[in-house]
């Protein structure tokens, strides 16, 4: 259940959950205890594997059963101890699980769902991971290959921890559509793209190019998403809608970053090598916007809808048009 954390950066008080810094120590080494304050991960659960006739869980997913209320209780205690031990409170996680609960108790016709997606897991990782799973395996692409190669890489990257939660609270701070942390992870396509991006581009960054080629081609297959596994991409990102967005290899993307739909950052066509943009921390890209080639687009700078950018743009600026032209200045932080 504890998540590792990454202590080489100083505690930023402006980044979402900034108590995770304050770390999982053990024998001076932050990721040491996660696979000790944490049971093993369960194999990936359909919805059709669970019953309602029975209390007790059991190793088999094809016989997973619903627990009770005692044991849906105990197990939260049993996993506060452990958190309490590790010193550190995955508040984020503790939370999509009660957003499940509630909306088990709202609409029960969707208990198998939850409980399958949510309630079963034992951590954030793991829960995602079998989410992705069900989402991208196909006929011959078993839904446990992708459980196993995507939980790896989450349980082992103590950035790629923190950057999913951080994710998850951009979304749920800023895109007034979002409407709990739960419907954030289920649903939108735009985040669960971004995490299969970060289990990808680590596989290209050990050189593991086949697989994480072939993620990026089911996400593209599967929620319309085209990111190239070689982009570097920061947290706190707010990938709204999603459908149709390119990123292309070479391409930076900064912390606290909104990208709307069917925005490309492409190259031209005219240069090899280092030839996608750059995008700074804070930065807004508006619907259908085109940045091509190795452009930077400075720190909070804003990009209106249906903008062409083959240029730099300073920070702070809000750029508008084919091509671009700036209109506007200042350094607020983007909002929906």
């Amino acid at each position: 259940m504890a998540i590792c954390i990454d202590d080489s950066r100083n505690q930023d008080t402006t980044k979402p959950f900034p108590s995770y810094n304050q770390g999982c120590k053990f024998n001076n080494s932050p990721c040491r205890l996660f696979n000790f304050c944490r049971s093993n991960p369960p194999n990936p659960v359909s919805s059709s594997s669970i019953s309602h006739q029975h209390t007790q869980k059991t190793t088999d997913p094809s016989k997973v059963t619903e627990p009770s209320s005692v044991s849906q209780s105990s197990e939260v205690d049993y996993i506060n101890h452990f958190l309490s031990f590790c010193s550190i409170k995955d508040d984020v996680w503790l939370k999509i699980r009660e957003e499940a609960k509630s909306d088990v108790e709202q609409e029960p016709i969707l208990s198998n769902y939850y409980f399958s997606l949510i309630l079963l897991q034992n951590s954030l990782e793991s829960a995602l991971a079998n989410h992705l799973a069900q989402k991208l395996s196909n006929s011959i692409l078993a839904t446990n290959t992708i459980y196993k190669l995507f939980l790896s890489v989450l349980e082992e990257d103590c950035n790629i921890q923190i950057a999913i939660r951080d994710d998850l609270k951009a979304v749920k701070d800023r895109d007034p559509a979002c409407i709990s942390y739960v419907h954030c992870f289920l649903n939108f396509k735009g985040f669960l793209a971004i995490q299969a991006h970060r289990v990808a581009h680590k596989l290209w960054s050990q050189g593991r190019t086949v697989p994480a080629l072939l993620i990026q081609s089911r996400v593209s297959e599967i929620f319309a998403v085209d990111i190239h596994p070689g982009a570097k991409i920061g947290r706190g990102i707010l990938l709204d809608h999603a459908t149709g967005v390119v990123i292309g290899e070479t391409a930076v993307i900064g912390d606290d970053v909104v990208i709307l739909h069917s925005v490309t950052l492409g190259g031209t066509g005219k240069v090899e090598g280092d030839r996608h943009p750059k995008v700074g921390n804070g930065v807004m890209i508006g619907a259908g916007t085109k940045i091509l080639g190795n452009v930077k687009i400075g720190d909070f700078a804003k990009i209106g809808a249906g903008s062409v950018v083959l240029k730099a743009v300073l920070p702070g600026a809000t750029v508008v048009g084919n091509p671009a032209r700036v209109v506007g200045g200042g350094k607020d932080r983007p909002k929906m």
